[in-house]
């Protein structure tokens, strides 16, 4: 009976409680800080090692040639692939490796994945190495349970996330890995919560705006133009008319936290004046009125509006500031830009995840959308797979943060949820995993 194998599959979840653990504890003890985009190779080599004794059959990756990739930072990527017994659609685990800078204020080492009080601690744990080793668990005991099963099971660890995933998820979907001729359903084990399902995400536009001056003694500011001044004018026009503005807007879509539910501008960083001393320097700075600021913003965009009018409304701001400063000059290079993107609640990866959540957790699903993008942008745009979500354990609220976290028992049952998911794709089970007939 299906029923029994259910059972066997939960039992064989919780008997791997221990190896789950001791796995999220080994990546994290693998920094995989990005930027610059440190130990990849590291990971990619470490999950080899894991998967391949389990039968999956594993592709190391090289991003050659693009964004961030370099003989001293190249960018690794692992895909293993584990066939079934007979044809049927590929369900494919994608989390990425790197991991933020560890930041200051953190109470314990980051990369010791100390445990305590039912939490792993380190940098990564929710955002995403809890999630990527809660997939493998997943896959190895469903594999384990239902060795006849049709189809294929694939897991990723891929790059560069964090900074857009250009070396990661991107590349990949160029190269055909995310075809839906070869993958039919993605998970991302994204820190969104367990009883979440994450549809899609808000758009963005990364822009530098670069203002110019005029070089002169800074004893002598008048024989100069201060190009800081004239960012500050810039910032001072974002203050007064374009965040109150962003504050008025309000999607209708359920993106979470609720203040990601407006429009919001990021000011990335701003330099102006002399580039920063080496650390070693210990003089004084000369005295220059600065020639050039650079200012880089992130501006998180709704799907109700477009990205047209977003970068159309900060060139009007640097116009607005133009007909008050006789001397203004500026450049806007745009960095990068993400439409948004959101899938349908009757796409079948959703209701597949939908079933195994009801069938664990005893209720349905929030369905959200993210406040930031992730590697979904990348599998929908050029891989032109929509059958894709986020679902994965963590708070989406500690990413990023100092002392981040993943509660192992919500692990335990994400990963139930995950092996489930895969007995309604992959298996003649109707229920989704029901437990009760």
């Amino acid at each position: 009976m299906v029923v029994d194998r259910i059972t066997q599959l939960l039992d064989g979840i919780e008997s791997r409680r221990d190896d789950m653990i001791q796995l999220t504890v080994d990546l994290l003890g693998i920094p995989t800080v990005n930027p610059p985009g440190e130990g990849y190779l590291a990971i990619c080599e470490f999950l080899k090692a894991r998967l391949q004794p389990h039968g999956f059959e594993v592709l190391l990756l090289r991003a050659t040639g693009a964004v961030g990739d370099s003989d001293r930072y190249p960018r690794w990527n692992l895909i293993a692939r584990h066939e079934g017994r007979h044809t049927g659609d590929c369900v494919h685990f994608n989390s990425h490796t790197d991991v933020v800078a560890v930041g200051d204020g953190w109470t314990v080492d980051p990369f010791a994945g100390q445990i305590k009080e039912g939490r792993i601690y380190g940098r990564g744990a929710c955002d995403m190495k809890g999630g990527l080793a809660s997939s493998i668990i997943a896959a190895e005991a469903f594999i384990e349970t239902f060795p006849d099963y049709a189809g294929a099971i694939e897991i990723s660890g891929t790059a560069d996330e964090e900074t857009g995933g250009f070396g990661g998820v991107a590349w990949l979907a160029e190269q055909g890995y995310f075809d839906p001729s070869r993958v039919q359903h993605v998970i991302i084990p994204e820190p969104l919560n367990k009883d979440r399902i994450c549809l899609g995400h808000r758009g963005v536009w990364w822009a530098e705006i670069e203002t110019y001056g005029h070089i002169a003694h800074g004893s002598m500011p008048f024989l100069g133009d201060c190009a800081v001044r004239h960012m500050g004018a810039v910032m001072n026009e974002f203050e007064n008319t374009l965040y109150p503005a962003l504050s008025e807007r309000r999607t209708e879509h359920p993106v979470v936290p609720d203040g990601a539910r407006h429009s919001t501008m990021n000011l990335n960083s701003v330099h102006g004046g002399l580039d920063e001393a080496e650390a070693d320097y210990t003089g004084m700075p000369s005295a220059l009125v600065p020639d050039r600021c650079r200012l880089v913003i992130d501006r998180r965009f709704l799907l109700e509006e477009s990205l047209d009018d977003v970068r159309s409304e900060v060139h009007s701001v640097l116009e607005r500031v133009g007909e008050t400063r006789e001397s203004f000059r500026y450049d806007v290079r745009e960095l990068f830009s993400v439409l948004p993107t959101v899938t349908d609640k009757s796409a079948p990866v959703v209701t597949a995840v939908a079933s195994a959540i009801e069938a664990e957790l005893g209720q349905a699903p929030d369905y959200v959308l993210s406040p930031g993008t992730y590697d979904q942008k990348h599998i929908d745009r050029i891989g032109r797979l929509s059958n894709c979500i986020a679902y994965g354990p963590g708070i989406l609220d500690l990413a990023h943060q100092p002392d981040e976290y993943v509660g192992i028992q919500d692990m335990l049952d994400a990963t139930k949820v995950m092996a489930r998911t895969l007995t309604r794709l992959l298996t003649d089970d109707p229920s989704g995993g029901a437990t009760s007939e």
